[in-house]
């Protein structure tokens, strides 16, 4: 199975790898659930999260550089100390460029998006999986603020770059952590489990200056998964980092309330399609609805 998603240019992209292997014995059949079983528990996770901050892994790191045709000119360095230290790898100033207009809706991260109506049932479908954004903010009351809203779920592969930003200027609360049994986040799963509420997350509330109160969420994934928020409650500004997910693909999710982006026709047709949208950190992806009039 190859999976079908497009680029900015309008490009069809078709991805198929190894990994779908690995996932359709773990997902689909009953010996591989026995040992999913295993990989999920927090002991296996922590474990695997020892050894991939190990020194030992260092080695895993420059074979995967190069098997994934990295773009080591634009990385900080490109040597490291671990497999994790390369996952988290940071890109320098000038790596991602963001758009800075105000209007501007930009992407927090490179991944591959879908966008979504928000209806009156709050229920979803991802890839014809169903989850509430209830359940998605582990039954908050705030999720009635997003109703007639829009949805956005950024998908992140193991190649995309894992550090994620601020999509405008704002204030924000503090961190909810929901913890969760690790799954990935591969679409090959959907339909085998319902990982949007499986998956440990943590979400923020933020009041930004260009498109009112939005929620973003993190998504871990299988094994380690681990989310790393750098602040808590305050101020942020639009491109600063706000954070990384260690090893493992990952999610994040946007909510936003009724009337307040417009997203970019493409992503909007994609997305209707059931075609995923190839997208980079910054770049623009809608506009303000309100203040773009």
């Amino acid at each position: 199975m190859a999976l079908l998603m497009k680029d900015r240019s309008g490009n069809y992209v078709i991805v198929g790898n190894k990994q779908e292997k690995t996932l359709r014995f773990l997902y689909k059949t009953v010996s591989g659930r026995v040992v999913l079983k295993i990989l999920t528990r927090p002991t296996v996770s922590k474990l695997t999260g020892r050894v991939l901050n190990s020194r030992i892994t260092s080695f895993a790191a420059k074979s995967a550089m190069k098997k994934r045709n990295i773009e080591t000119s634009m990385l900080e360095k490109t040597k490291f100390r671990s497999y994790n230290d390369f996952f988290t790898r940071k890109l320098k100033e000038g790596g991602r460029v963001v758009d800075m207009c105000p209007t501007s809706l930009v992407s927090p991260c490179d991944s591959k998006l879908s966008v979504y109506d928000i209806g009156e049932e709050s229920r979803f479908y991802i890839k014809g999986t169903p989850y509430t954004v209830k359940d998605l903010l582990g039954g908050d009351k705030v999720y009635k603020n997003y109703i007639g809203g829009k949805c956005l779920v950024f998908r992140l592969a193991v190649d995309d770059y894992h550090r994620y930003c601020y999509f405008d200027d704002g204030v924000k609360g503090g961190n909810t952590f929901l913890k969760g049994v690790l799954h990935t986040v591969h679409p090959i799963v959907v339909g085998e489990y319902n990982i949007y509420k499986r998956n440990c997350r943590e979400y923020t509330v933020m009041e930004t200056e260009n498109f009112g109160t939005a929620v973003q969420v993190e998504v871990g994934a299988m094994m380690v998964g681990k989310i790393k928020n750098f602040h808590g409650a305050g101020r942020f500004k639009r491109g600063e980092e706000k954070g990384m997910f260690e090893f493992g693909g990952s999610t994040i999710v946007l909510l936003f309330g009724k009337d307040t982006v417009r997203l970019d026709a493409d992503i909007v047709r994609n997305s209707a399609n059931n075609v995923e949208t190839i997208v980079k950190y910054g770049e623009k992806i809608g506009v303000s609805a309100k203040n773009s009039l």
